[in-house]
């Protein structure tokens, strides 16, 4: 089974502008970026359409290279100040001479629809998810919408990030699965793959897991994007061999990355809820 995030993004999508429709003012999105990294300018001019198509208000703030870590600090301040904003995305990464964690950590967490702020973490920590980071709750989502039983299944996740192998593996183990994370200092990564029914690859290196590693009938969920010399994009794991073996794998392109956008304003539309209908 293809794992298509394009068919339960477009789903999730359509339901939420159902609901923006009835609300008594649009919620408010910004998007902030420093510098002119061209993935950047990528990722930023997809969220603000996708944004605009739904029919959220929505702004794209672009500050040059240069931006002092002051400066880039007072544009935050003013979106957490700002009643017609219920969303603040910070768009990583940012150039060297910024601190990525003090700049995430001065937004105010009820708009944190990224769910990097350390009180958002908190909560997921301790299985009181509010905001959850993006990519994670769309590989749940897509995870749930294909009705895969992940309760007492062994669970691998191979990368160790904040911003996706953390807190996925903590959404899998509210899950109830039995969790193994691997990292770059793993031994013998072949062997807890091997075993696993589900595996999440979220490394950022292409066809790092070999097709022959996984166990017949497994889930597998590429949550790598890397763009290969020829210009092609390919995940983590090695595709063509890897879905032979599959019960249900993600595609790269078309599996986790319609999600993490979905899921994106979905948390636009939570944050919007909470602090201007208190529901």
């Amino acid at each position: 089974m293809i794992l298509d995030g394009r068919i339960v993004a477009k789903r999730t999508l359509q339901n939420l502008k159902q609901q923006i429709a009835g609300f008594p003012r649009p919620p408010g999105l910004v998007v902030i970026r420093v510098g002119d990294d061209p993935a950047s300018q990528i990722y930023v001019r997809r969220k603000t359409q996708r944004a605009e198509r739904l029919g959220l208000h929505h702004r794209a703030i672009i500050l040059p290279e240069d931006t002092t870590q002051q400066q880039l600090n007072e544009t935050i301040k003013q979106m957490n100040e700002d009643d017609l904003i219920d969303g603040i995305l910070v768009q990583l990464p940012l150039p060297k001479h910024l601190n990525e964690t003090e700049v995430l950590q001065l937004i105010d967490p009820q708009k944190d629809v990224d769910g990097f702020h350390a009180i958002n973490s908190g909560l997921l920590s301790q299985g009181r998810p509010h905001l959850v980071p993006c990519t994670p709750k769309g590989v749940m989502r897509l995870i749930n919408e294909s009705n895969i039983e992940l309760s007492g299944k062994e669970a691998v996740v191979v990368g160790r990030s904040n911003i996706v192998g953390r807190p996925i593996a903590q959404l899998l183990e509210q899950a109830n699965c039995t969790v193994t994370v691997c990292h770059s200092r793993t031994w013998s990564l072949l062997e807890h793959v091997s075993r696993a029914d589900i595996v999440v690859a979220a490394v950022g290196r292409p066809n790092l897991l070999k097709g022959s590693w996984f166990k017949r009938g497994c889930v597998i969920i590429d949550v790598g994007i890397n763009r290969l010399e020829d210009g092609s994009i390919c995940g983590d794991v090695e595709y063509e061999y890897a879905k032979l073996v599959a019960k249900a794998i993600t595609p790269v392109p078309g599996g986790v990355g319609p999600m993490t956008i979905a899921m994106l304003m979905e948390n636009t539309v939570m944050a919007y809820r909470q602090r201007v209908l208190h529901t």
